[in-house]
Parts: structure tokens; C-alpha cells; sequence
């Protein structure tokens, strides 16, 4: 940022009326930026000058780079407000955009794009001609300089209109060739693209280091609840299926010992620049974390393993304290960067580490987190990764292996509390809808597996905060900041939130919460239902019109909003026996189903919902009093079971459904457990209760 004499910028554009802290870092570049707004198109259309469209994110390290190198220079600046209208774009705030122009991308260059995501279009019709992600202000990795990019495209789109108007043209047909084919007649949804999906993940798996193929690696939470469910259903079946458990297991080892998960804190990176898990890229997202959370829940449950309930409380702990605001909702997400530097904030040095510790402390946390070995981070640092076990150590230095572990708890919130003394990471403090859906079903979930009441309350806190603040005169908001809520909401801030609200039911009933899920469920199907040939549209039908209205179904970084959708209404539709849920949920699958088919293991977030419309939910609702229905409860949970819910209504709940009204106790507690729509007698004995459970959970892993 260029300041002048007196300290001021010298600069100011007009994002500075904008709340994302994205815009905002670039509200006194000197560049002319303006938001995506009707007037920032008007006045491309007017001038006839073509659009520069730049999308990023506050968390991404390379947006950092372009905006310093390029973005600040007064020079570069110039070129871009002689040449173009500049629109800057927080894709966390319009995912809409980011999606058309990230595919625009593909369909131009042939290859997947990323961020920043620089894009050239044409003022009329927003059609981009020429795009890229990053480029470097002087040559550099093969890549021209920015500025002669600038110069060529303007250049370019001067000279040859008619080029440039015949590529739009093959780009719009380009476009409308991506709408999902419709399924031939007759065509039926089976249980094969099931047992496809696990044989693809099996073809991509590591065998080495766990997770999915090779650097960059992401943790792609989606794939690894499908190989758990995939196990279960399989073990249900008297064929376990032990290499599922395996992929599933493995991953999670991997990366709770890796650095893409902070030892010290808790919480996951972004991903893995190697193949190892080692060294992340240290940004930290909400939406990788709900999920991840809900999964090492889920494992734990499933496996028995100590170490997923661990990490899986630390992630939980570390939401509550660095991600959820006072007002109640999460914040998106942690920067890479502190003072500069990727990474800065999480690093060590041997003699850093050494000096906060005890000579025994030291002695073990030295070979557990490997700074007895060679550097593993630039300027000599260290990015701890768990390279030795406790018994290991334990054996070697002769210890018992409870003093080993808790030297190691010591040694670890030493370091800790010290690097909190450090300068941290930016973090983006807007309030997305979907996000928080994502980890109001993470927390909620830990917090009923793992008997984790705090978790559940900050779930509770979130999706109240939501409800009083982006839920307007029956419509939902994307995001709120500094006291504004605001933007349309997408189909992922509905599924996502109907699925985190069924979760918190479950951990604690309020009739105002199952209400506001079926006020989500209408919008939906009003509004971005695809009502000719089933699905949903990423936007609603009352949108700002885009070059392009996209049908997610695969997963990206995040779950298929699709996939989710299709999930929750069958869940919904099975609680409270309305077959409009049903049918929206059946008409997605079957909408879908030629592209799941074509390539299962790219819509695991579908596949979940197929799993769950071939063999329905097993929904389980008590009736009784609070104080007592906790060995009940207790019972519901004791097992991995992926196709159950349970719902605990007390006697005096108000406003009820009919389908749970006529559900009243008929003694201490009653159980009525239903598969799909047909429930059986209501059961009144916990002995009789367990006998009732052993068919949809899975006992006896080999723990």
C-alpha cells in the first residue's frame, strides 16, 4: 500500500464500502477496482472496455503475491485503468461467479484453474476471451509479464472483434452443453455405482502415505466417509469389506501425524504440498475442518481408536476458540501468511524448542516430532510431523509410556502458549451460511459421539446467530460482516444447513429448529429445484442472470451441494413422512445419476444419498423425560451406524409435526424406530431396545 507523506493512503478505490476483508485489502491498491455490481457492468458496456475480473480469497498465499507485485505498483495499475474496468471478486462471498469463470477457464485453456483467477470479458455479454491465474510483474516460470499480458489482450480485443465475438459464441454453446443429460428412460439407480466408486478410490488410494494420488494432496473428507459408510454396509451385509476400513484408516494415522494437521493447536491445513503429509499449505478453512471434524468423530466411533477422538476434540476445541465469533458464528478462515512469510507462525527451530523445555522434555519431544533429523522447512526451521510413537520412545529411553505421554502434553502446551506470543495469521472474519452449516454438523456430531455438551452449545450458538441474522422475511443470506448480512444465498447455504440442522436435532431438540429446516426445505424446492428434470441449480430462480446456471454434482473442496440436498430431504422427508421431500430427493438422484455413473468417486456426497434411498434411514425417536432416557440415549450411540438417526423429544415439546405429535410415551421412555416410512410397536424395555439396534449398526472391529 503506497502512503503519502502524513501516514494516509494514497490511494482509496471503491471497495472500501465493501465487508469482505478480501476487497477490503485491496481498497487502497491503485488500481481503479470496483465490485461485481449492475453499475460496474454498465460502464465496461459503455465504454466499451473489456472486464478484468480477478477472483481470490483473503487466505491464499498467491493472491497475496499478485496484489503486492502487481496490484500495488503504480505503473501496472495504470495500464489496467487506462485498459479495462477492474473487478475485484471474493470468491467466498460469490461462489457463483467463481464457479462460471473457473469453468470458463477450463473450457479456454484446456486445463483447471485456481486462484487468483484472472479473467478477460467481453463488456456485453460477460463472456470471457482470454484468462489465466497467476501472472508474475516481470517474466518468470515461462510466464510473460504482467503488464504485456494486459497490453496483448487489450490489443487483441481491439483488433479482432470478430474473432473475439465468434469465440463467445463457441463459449456460450460451450456452456449450455453442460447441463447434466437427462437419464434414458427407465434407467434405475442400483447399489453398482456403489461398489464402482470403491473400486476407483481403491485405483487412486496411496498405499504408502494414505489419502487420494500424489502432490498436492488434499484430504478430501467426502472420499473418506464414503469409504467408512462403504465398510459399514459391507459388514452389515456378512462381507466386510477390510480394504475400505483400511483407506479409511490409514488416511486418518497419516494425516493426524502429518504437519498438514497443527500438532500444537489443532485444526487442519489446506493441503499437502508432498505426497508425505509433512508440509502444508498453512492455510486454515472452515470448510475443511466441519467435515474433518464430524469424520474423526465418526472414526472413532467406528474403530476405537484413542488417536481420532484426540484429534477430533482438538479440532473441536481449536473451532470454539479461533473460529467462532462472540456474536456465535464461525469465521471462514486462518491466512497462510504472518509477517510476510508463508508458515512463519507455525514453524520452529531446534534451539526455539529447546530453551522452552525441560532437558526431559525435550528428550522425548525431540525424536516424537523429529528435530533430531534434518530441517524440513526453509531458513533452517522446523514443521513438526510425528515421526516416532510414544512406545517407541518409551522403549528406547526405557520410560513408562504414561510419563512419555505426559512429557509430550507438557512439552506441547509449552510451545503452544509461546507461539501465541507470536504475530498470527490474518483471519477472515466474515460469516458464510455454508460454511457454518458444514461445521454446525461437525460440531454437533462430535459433540453427541464423543459426549461433548460444550460442542453441541457453540453449534447451537452458530445456527441461532444464522437464523437471527442472514434468515430475512423468509429468505436466507450468503454472509454477514461488521454488523451486515447480505448477497443471495446459494443452494450450498440451504443444503448444508438443513443437514447441520438435522444434526443438532439430534443432539438437542427444539421445535423451532425442525421448523426452520422444513422453512429451508420449501425454499429449496421453490426456488432452485429444477422443476422440468429434477435436481437443483446452484442459484435461485430469482438470481442476478449469469452467462451460466450451473447444476453442481460433483464434490469439489466442499460436498456436492446437490449430493447434500438430496441427503437431507430423504432424511427429512423420512422423519416427518412427507413425500414431497421424498420425491425432490429421488428426482435429484435420477437427474444426476448419468453423470454419477460415468464417474462414481467424483460424487461421493451423492453416493451417500443413493446409499440411503436404496436402503432407507433407520430413524429412531424417543419419548419421555430428559432425566430419563441418558442410557437410552447412550445405547443409540454406541456403535458406528452411518443410516441412523435418533431424535430425543421430550414429553413437553411444543408445535410439533403430526408424524411426531402421535408419538407420545407411553411409560418412562418409548422408542419407535422406523426404516424409510415403516415403523414397528414402540419399544418400552432398554434390553428389548438393543435387539432392535443390532441391525443397522456395525460391532466388533478388530480396535
Amino acid at each position: 500500500m503506497t502512503r503519502q507523506n502524513s501516514g494516509q493512503p494514497a490511494h482509496t478505490n471503491r471497495l472500501i464500502h465493501e465487508t469482505s476483508p478480501y476487497l477490503l485489502q485491496h481498497a487502497h491498491n491503485p488500481v481503479d477496482w470496483q465490485a461485481w455490481s449492475a453499475a460496474a457492468l454498465e460502464q465496461a458496456r459503455r465504454e466499451d472496455k473489456p472486464i478484468l475480473l480477478s477472483i481470490g480469497y483473503s487466505a491464499c498465499h498467491w493472491c497475496h503475491v499478485m496484489e503486492h507485485e502487481s496490484f500495488e505498483d503504480e505503473g501496472v495499475a495504470q495500464v489496467m485503468n487506462e485498459l479495462f474496468v477492474c473487478i475485484k471478486v471474493d470468491r467466498e462471498e460469490r461462489p457463483d461467479l467463481d464457479k462460471i469463470y473457473q469453468t470458463a477457464h477450463q473450457l479456454l485453456a484446456q486445463r483447471p484453474g485456481g486462484w487468483p483467477l484472472n479473467m478477460f470479458l467481453a463488456p456485453a455479454e460477460h463472456i470471457p476471451f482470454f484468462g489465466g491465474t497467476y501472472f508474475p510483474k516481470t517474466p518468470r516460470h515461462g510466464l510473460p509479464p504482467f503488464v504485456e499480458v494486459l497490453r496483448r489482450v487489450a490489443a487483441y480485443y481491439r483488433d479482432h472483434r470478430a474473432d473475439v465475438e465468434q469465440q463467445n459464441a463457441q463459449v456460450r454453446a460451450a456452456f449450455l452443453q453442460l447441463a447434466p443429460e437427462p437419464p434414458a428412460p427407465g434407467l434405475g439407480i442400483d447399489a453398482g455405482v456403489l461398489d464402482a466408486a470403491q473400486a476407483e478410490m481403491e485405483q487412486q488410494f496411496d498405499p504408502d502415505h494414505g489419502g487420494f494420488g500424489g502432490a498436492p494432496k488434499f484430504p478430501h473428507p467426502t472420499s473418506l466417509e464414503r469409504c467408512l459408510r462403504y465398510w459399514a454396509a459391507s459388514s452389515l451385509q456378512g462381507t466386510p469389506n477390510g480394504k475400505a476400513l483400511e483407506m479409511a484408516r490409514l488416511s486418518l494415522h497419516a494425516m493426524a501425524a502429518g504437519g498438514l494437521y497443527d500438532q500444537l493447536g489443532g485444526g487442519f491445513c489446506r493441503y499437502s504440498v508432498d505426497e508425505y503429509w509433512m508440509i502444508p499449505h498453512f492455510e486454515k478453512m472452515l470448510y475443511d475442518n466441519g467435515p474433518l471434524l464430524a469424520l474423526y468423530a465418526d472414526a472413532a466411533l467406528a474403530t476405537g481408536h484413542a488417536e481420532f477422538r484426540r484429534i477430533a476434540l482438538e479440532t473441536g476445541t481449536w473451532a470454539m476458540r479461533e473460529m467462532q465469533s462472540p456474536e456465535g458464528g464461525y469465521y471462514s478462515t486462518l491466512d497462510a501468511d504472518s509477517e510476510g512469510h508463508e508458515g512463519k507462525f507455525y514453524v520452529w527451530t531446534p534451539e526455539q524448542v529447546r530453551v522452552l523445555l525441560s532437558a526431559e522434555e525435550y528428550q522425548v519431544f525431540a525424536p516424537r516430532f523429529g528435530l533430531d533429523r534434518a530441517p524440513n522447512f526453509e531458513n533452517e526451521g522446523w514443521h513438526l510431523h510425528v515421526f516416532q510413537g510414544a512406545d517407541a520412545i518409551a522403549r528406547a529411553q526405557r520410560l513408562d509410556v504414561a510419563r512419555v505421554n505426559a512429557l509430550l502434553d507438557n512439552a506441547r502446551q509449552k510451545l503452544f502458549e509461546a507461539r501465541e506470543r507470536r504475530v498470527r495469521p490474518g483471519r477472515d472474519e466474515k460469516i458464510l451460511t455454508a460454511w457454518n452449516g458444514l461445521m454446525i454438523k461437525g460440531m454437533a456430531r462430535a459433540g453427541r459421539l464423543l459426549d461433548k455438551p460444550e460442542y453441541i452449545a457453540s453449534a447451537g450458538r452458530a445456527l441461532d446467530f444464522i437464523r437471527a441474522t442472514l434468515w430475512k422475511e423468509g429468505r436466507l443470506l450468503a454472509t454477514y460482516k461488521d454488523g451486515k448480512a447480505h448477497l443471495p444465498a446459494y443452494l450450498d447455504d440451504h443444503a448444508f444447513l438443513i443437514d447441520g440442522l438435522l444434526e443438532l436435532l439430534q443432539a438437542r431438540w427444539r421445535s423451532a429448529d425442525l421448523r426452520f429446516a422444513v422453512e429451508l426445505a420449501e425454499v429449496l424446492l421453490a426456488h432452485f429445484q429444477d422443476k422440468d428434470n429434477g435436481g437443483f441449480y446452484f442459484t435461485a430462480d430469482d438470481h442476478e442472470q449469469l452467462l451460466h446456471r450451473p447444476k453442481p454434482a460433483s464434490d469439489e473442496a466442499i460436498p456436492s451441494g446437490n449430493g447434500i440436498a438430496a441427503l437431507a430431504l430423504l432424511r427429512l422427508g423420512h422423519l416427518l413422512g412427507e413425500p414431497r421431500y421424498l420425491d425432490a430427493a429421488e428426482r435429484t438422484l435420477k437427474a444426476l445419476y448419468p453423470a454419477l455413473r460415468r464417474y462414481p468417486s467424483a460424487h461421493n456426497a451423492l453416493l451417500n444419498a443413493v446409499e440411503e434411498y436404496l436402503e432407507p434411514t433407520q430413524t429412531v425417536v424417543l419419548r419421555g423425560r430428559p432425566e430419563t432416557w441418558s442410557a437410552w440415549l447412550s445405547r443409540c450411540v454406541q456403535h458406528y451406524a452411518p443410516r441412523r438417526m435418533v431424535f430425543a423429544i421430550p414429553d413437553g415439546a411444543v408445535d410439533l409435526p403430526a408424524a411426531l405429535a402421535s408419538r407420545a410415551a407411553s411409560g418412562a421412555v418409548a422408542a419407535y424406530i422406523c426404516s424409510g416410512l415403516a415403523c414397528g410397536t414402540p419399544v418400552t424395555e432398554l434390553t428389548e431396545l438393543d435387539d432392535r439396534l443390532n441391525d443397522g449398526e456395525v460391532r466388533g472391529v478388530n480396535r
